[in-house]
């Protein structure tokens, strides 16, 4: 049964960018978290301000399978560390104000990936699926359906001159 009513629509619409601001701010409170070290996966004395690679521990000591070792070469990179950090901090904010969602959606399943191919053994629960691949399906969704523009700026943002001339953008 398809139900395309207005009613129908706008719940649809409010769902996505319910799912946008929830995921963005997964992503924004692993920032913060790894920056202050708020204790709850990261104790304040292990936090980035505190001179704690906030990727070293993750990436040499939880990769394995075929990619563990390229992964585990990558362990304590200041420049590892910055990507890591800005991409949580950008991901988040951008999905939080629904803004730039296609591309904040992009970066963000390309750190999902990356997490998922680090650890890349047969997940506890079931051979193939864990959260990583439930998170990017959502950024997928995200990214497809203008959920930036409900319950955010991006109603704004995409009537900008440049996002109506670089779609992307949006």
């Amino acid at each position: 049964m398809n139900d395309d009513s207005p009613q129908s629509v706008e719940a649809g619409r409010s769902v996505w960018a319910a799912l946008r601001i929830l995921v963005g701010s997964i992503f924004l409170w692993s920032f913060f978290d790894k920056l202050f070290g708020l204790g709850f996966n990261t104790a304040a004395d292990a936090s980035w301000l505190a001179g704690v690679s906030p990727t070293f521990g993750f990436l040499k000591f939880a990769t394995k399978g075929p990619l563990g070792s390229l992964y585990q070469g990558m362990a304590g990179s200041a420049l590892v560390d910055w990507l890591f950090m800005l991409g949580l901090l950008c991901v988040g904010v951008a999905l939080l104000f629904g803004i730039f969602v296609k591309i904040a959606s992009g970066a963000g399943m390309a750190m999902l990936a990356m997490m998922y191919t680090a650890g890349f053994m047969p997940p506890a629960h079931n051979p193939v699926i864990d959260e990583h691949i439930i998170y990017i399906t959502i950024l997928i969704g995200l990214a497809s359906t203008g959920s930036g523009r409900c319950f955010g700026l991006g109603d704004k943002w995409s009537s900008t001159a440049l996002v109506r001339k670089f779609p992307m953008l949006e």
